[in-house]
């Protein structure tokens, strides 16, 4: 069924926190119903907003360290790409910023 994509551990890391993230934001949601807020976001939002953007920040930013991978190689000197747990750790933590102050 998943046989089309390349399942390597920090994807699965990955997908596995988002659809766990979506659970406890469900369960969050009915526990207790969320209001507008303004953070440093330039809109109001709710907490379902800010996981949505969050989520399509972190989408960004691993795909910009996947692309500028063989980059990083030149620019840093580096013997081999660095890895993608890295990127990982910096999507996750601009997710809980966007979450937290957004």
């Amino acid at each position: 069924m998943f046989d089309w994509m390349v399942w390597t551990t920090p994807v699965a890391v990955f997908f596995t926190c988002i659809a766990l993230m979506l659970i406890g934001m469900t369960v969050w949601e009915i526990k207790s119903p969320t209001t507008l807020r303004k953070g440093f976001l330039p809109i109001a939002t709710t907490r379902g907003d800010r996981l949505f953007i969050g989520l399509l920040l972190a989408a960004y930013i691993n795909l910009a360290f996947v692309g500028l991978g063989e980059h990083f190689l030149e620019w840093f000197e580096l013997e081999e790409e660095p890895s993608v747990w890295i990127s990982f750790v910096c999507s996750m933590l601009a997710l809980a910023v966007v979450m937290r102050k957004g």
